[in-house]
């Protein structure tokens, strides 16, 4: 063989490397961008994903207005979360239960105290929404916008509720924390009035 054929011979032997090398990088760099991807995908199913938009919607089941994401779906306070940058649910928790998670700008709807809508950082990095110093969630057992299947439910260490425009806890019936802190003052009120009237002989003077 002369020196120029294996010259050329040795410079087919080199490009055919330096291509198998380049294969094996692309393939590699494939891999990796498909695992990143897969690992994205399984952190935004896990999340309650929104256009982050905290609106009021009326509820029948319930008798109340409560808040809703912008898809219609009914929003939940728990109240083993005890601040507005906080949340104590996670892994099956937030299976049951997905955070209320945006990407982008959070707004409120009509009737609501935009001041009142924060946002903060969850542990797996994603963005969660609070309205009112509450983290919100969704309900997975919640089928359609207007269920609120979840209301009420003792899950995870304490209890879930829907919420009004003021932040409070929705019982069913629609009566709120602050509406059974009214009745409970106005019983108290008509006992006190009850047992004045017994106390003066209802109204008339004694002899």
């Amino acid at each position: 063989m002369t020196p120029t054929r294996i010259r050329v011979a040795a410079l087919l032997v080199v490009a055919a490397a330096a291509l198998a090398l380049a294969a094996c990088g692309s393939d590699d760099s494939s891999s990796s961008s498909s695992s990143d991807a897969s690992t994205s995908t399984a952190a935004a199913g896990q999340a309650g994903g929104s256009k982050g938009t905290v609106d009021v919607a009326d509820n029948g089941a319930l008798g109340a207005e409560i808040l809703v994401d912008d898809g219609g779906r009914t929003l939940y306070l728990f109240e083993k979360d005890d601040s507005a940058d906080e949340s104590y649910c996670y892994d099956a928790c937030a299976d049951a239960w997905p955070p209320l998670t945006s990407t982008g700008k959070v707004t409120v709807g009509s009737g609501l105290d935009a001041s009142q809508l924060t946002t903060f950082e969850r542990d797996d990095g994603t963005t969660q929404l609070a309205y009112a110093g509450h983290p919100l969630y969704l309900y997975a057992g919640d089928a359609a916008p207007g269920d609120a299947n979840g209301n009420e439910l003792d899950q995870f260490g304490a209890e879930w509720y829907a919420m009004d425009s003021s932040g409070e806890a929705v019982e069913s019936g629609g009566s709120s924390d602050d509406d059974s802190t009214e009745d409970t003052t106005s019983e108290d009120s008509s006992t006190d009035d009850s047992t004045s009237e017994d106390s003066t002989g209802g109204g008339y003077s004694s002899y």
